[in-house]
């Protein structure tokens, strides 16, 4: 099938000729047809498919189709919720490179940035309005933004959305709709929650799913390296220098921990920077630009550039620690593997993450394979700790009134984790079948 059969104008075709497409992927084929029909629809796909082209090219033949001649400003006739500042950057992308044959104009607003070179553009009136929720009634407030004349409402990555407490804004964007408009929800999973949200919002919605929930793309290698927490750092330096790896995404819990592990790798000779929310929005988008570029070698994200990244050709993603929400490790991988490429996952995990780890391959219904790296194994004598609030948690001191414990014992505990097999009979990583196989055994 190609896009021609697909009922898109020739202005689309020509746009979507030019950045080289020819075929359309499962999701384009089944939601175009349907979003040009005027249903309402919930897509869901891997990450990495195709969604955004599956909702922004019938949306623009939409809004051409059903144009009219208006006096004074124009009015935002389709809106583009999405969860993050770098997704509403890389929607508006989209919309302006498939309609830069359309006489539509376009916005993105969101946080981070001042809200007044914002306010001027949709001030001028535009056709397509691609925003974060916060910011979005930011300018709502300021009349600034007139949504009462919404025909078209896509919410992109609305799981997300929750997941990152969006649903009070997202209720009062919807407020401010009109009853009557086509409502389309893209996410490349869907929760109970998402359901519930789509059966107070959505008419008799078509239901499209190309792929399984909370599966992960097959062109995706993944594997898990067992390593003590302490050298974690370590092995990551060593896995980028020995395999000469030029662009790598790495994934922390915290922002904390991506700021440290950016100055670390830095220290070791290897060109990184970190991305996270606490980051202005200038600065996140420099760091993206290096990274796409070449400039600097590893970005370091948390949670918050799981969704919103779509980087050509990226190679390498790698947890350098496990999520603490099992369907996180699904969105992270997914920045790899994209658009029919081949890519490589790796997860750096500790003693502490095995339950995350049991989590994930239950989610993703796999085991994951796992390949301990010469000289890295982990010590079998070390205990797990409790993770909250995304750090493993430090053992407590003890008090001073308490005896100290006997140096005799702890002696011995040492001794036995380093012994040379390194694979006691009691150690956690013994819990979970072969997990000790090592990089000779696999080859």
């Amino acid at each position: 099938m190609s896009f021609d059969s697909l009922g898109l104008n020739a202005e689309l075709l020509r746009a979507v000729s030019e950045k080289g497409y020819s075929k359309p992927t499962p999701i384009q084929q089944q939601a175009i047809p349907l979003v040009l029909e005027g249903r309402d629809l919930m897509g869901g796909a891997q990450t990495g498919t195709g969604k955004t082209a599956g909702f922004t090219l019938p949306l623009l033949q939409r809004l051409m189709d059903s144009d009219k001649p208006r006096k004074g400003r124009r009015p935002i006739r389709a809106l583009v919720l999405t969860p993050t500042r770098e997704l509403a950057a890389q929607v508006h992308e989209s919309v302006q490179m498939y309609g830069r044959y359309l006489p539509l104009k376009s916005a993105v607003v969101f946080g981070g940035v001042s809200i007044n070179p914002q306010k001027q553009k949709l001030i001028r009136g535009v056709d397509i309005l691609v925003a974060t929720p916060g910011r979005l009634l930011d300018h709502v407030g300021q009349r600034s933004a007139d949504l009462s004349n919404i025909d078209i409402l896509v919410l992109d990555e609305a799981d997300r959305m929750l997941d990152m407490g969006f649903i009070h804004d997202i209720r009062k964007v919807l407020a401010l709709l009109p009853k009557q408009k086509q409502t389309l929800l893209f996410s490349a999973t869907f929760s109970d929650d998402i359901k519930k949200l789509a059966n107070g919002l959505m008419h008799s919605p078509a239901l499209i799913e190309v792929a399984q929930r909370n599966t992960t793309a097959e062109r995706v290698t993944q594997v898990i390296h067992p390593v003590d927490k302490s050298r974690k750092r370590e092995l990551l330096s060593f896995l980028i220098g020995s395999q000469n790896w030029k662009q790598v995404l790495v994934f922390t819990r915290t922002k904390h921990g991506a700021n440290r592990l950016s100055e670390q790798l830095g220290k070791d000779g290897i060109t990184a920077a970190a991305i996270h929310g606490n980051k202005s929005q200038g600065a996140r988008t420099r760091a993206l630009a290096e990274f796409k570029s070449g400039k600097i070698r590893v970005l370091v994200a948390t949670d918050i550039a799981a969704r919103g990244l779509d980087i050509d050709q990226l190679p390498h993603v790698v947890n350098f620690e496990l999520p603490n929400v099992a369907e996180d490790y699904v969105h992270r991988i997914g920045r790899t593997g994209r658009a029919g490429n081949e890519g490589e996952a790796m997860s750096l995990v500790c003693v502490d993450e095995l339950k995350l780890l049991k989590d994930i391959e239950r989610l993703i219904k796999r085991e994951i394979t796992s390949d301990i790296i010469d000289g890295f194994a982990p010590d079998p004598s070390i205990k797990a700790q409790p993770i909250k609030n995304g750090r493993s948690a430090q053992p407590q001191r003890k008090k001073k009134n308490k005896k100290p414990a006997r140096p005799g014992k702890y002696a011995r505990n040492r001794n036995a984790g380093n012994q040379k097999d390194g694979n006691r009979a009691d150690s956690p990583w013994n819990n979970n079948g072969d997990r000790q196989r090592s990089r000779r055994d696999a080859a």
